[in-house]
């Protein structure tokens, strides 16, 4: 039975008392001045928007988590954000339309459907950065190496890197497509590392002995830095652009040895979330203890094709209501 008590909170809706309340607003201080003192500008999106713009150049996954109301004074839909990198990616293309880099910061409430573990909260406080305008190996780093200040910042220590690259499937599906159904039902395999159901699916959906090796080795190379010279050798037979992106993961792999050594880096190559979302690599940290990503990020260079000005872009969300937790 649904309980009707008219004082009590929607499920996964939450209210911040004190002391947190001062706790999450001296993190928002904190990572905001993180920000800024790196070049990055505050903006301020819309709590809503016109439902077919908040969700232009978005995934099927967010649109299932969207609010959706109808405004009195047009009739049309509205749509309450569930993530505001979308909104970011807006103003970037359309209140600035330059072709020169452009780095924005951004803290605010989102609110989601429904949570995305059991349990979990709707209602998020959400901070990050995204970069725009740049598409080389120091913008990956730089974006990374903010995402682990933020978390330094909020003291959380013992944090894993987790790293992958969605041109590994991208560089198969090129010579190989699947339909859209195939590759949702792939996707969500390797979400859920249904490896049984993986033999299934090649055995029945995969003709071709290439795709079908490769599509399996995927799902079993996952470890530390080790696993990149594993899958260079199982997916020596892929084309090129799938072992540049296993070479690029190496080359980021390198670059936190040298300068961040107290990061544990995990590689999993068949991590692909947001795969119609991002395109190049993504990445995530996690702390012992939390089942879920702190944050998470990556590289999503697509988004301006439908907002009508391609440029790349590289950048993270965390929710700070989570890590004064």
């Amino acid at each position: 039975m649904v309980d009707t008590t008219p004082w009590l909170l929607p499920e996964g809706v939450e209210e911040i008392l004190p002391p947190q309340a001062w706790a999450l607003e001296t993190l928002r201080r904190a990572v905001l001045d993180l920000y800024r003192a790196n070049g990055y500008e505050l903006v301020f999106p819309p709590l809503l928007e016109y439902r077919d713009s908040l969700l232009m150049g978005s995934n099927e996954d967010l649109a299932a988590q969207t609010f959706t109301l109808t405004d009195p004074l047009t009739g049309r839909l509205l749509g309450i954000r569930a993530d505001m990198t979308p909104q970011v990616a807006r103003i970037d293309a359309h209140r600035f339309n330059t072709h020169e880099s452009t780095r924005l910061c951004y803290c605010g409430s989102v609110l989601r459907t429904k949570p995305q573990e059991l349990g979990g909260s709707r209602t998020l406080i959400q901070a990050g950065i995204e970069l725009y305008g740049q598409a080389d190996f120091a913008s990956d780093i730089e974006v990374i190496s903010l995402m682990l200040a933020t978390l330094k910042t909020a003291g959380r220590q013992s944090i894993y890197l987790g790293l992958g690259h969605v041109g590994i499937l991208d560089g198969l599906l090129a010579l190989f497509p699947l339909t859209h159904t195939q590759q949702q039902r792939l996707l969500d395999i390797y979400e859920r590392k249904a490896i049984p159901e993986l033999s299934e699916f090649l055995a029945h959906e995969i003709t071709d002995a290439v795709l079908k090796h490769c599509l399996y080795a995927l799902a079993q190379l996952q470890g530390d830095v080790r696993i990149l010279d594993a899958a260079q050798q199982q997916l020596a037979s892929a084309p090129p652009a799938v072992l540049a992106a296993i070479d690029y993961l190496k080359k980021i792999a390198d670059w936190f040895d040298q300068h961040h050594p107290e990061v544990t880096l995990y590689f999993d190559l068949s991590e692909f979330r947001g795969y119609h979302y991002h395109t190049g690599i993504v990445f995530a940290a996690y702390q012992a203890g939390v089942g879920r990503a702190i944050a998470q990020g990556g590289r999503y260079d697509r988004i301006g094709e439908a907002l009508g000005h391609v440029r790349p872009a590289i950048g993270f969300s965390t929710d700070l209501t989570q890590l004064i937790q």
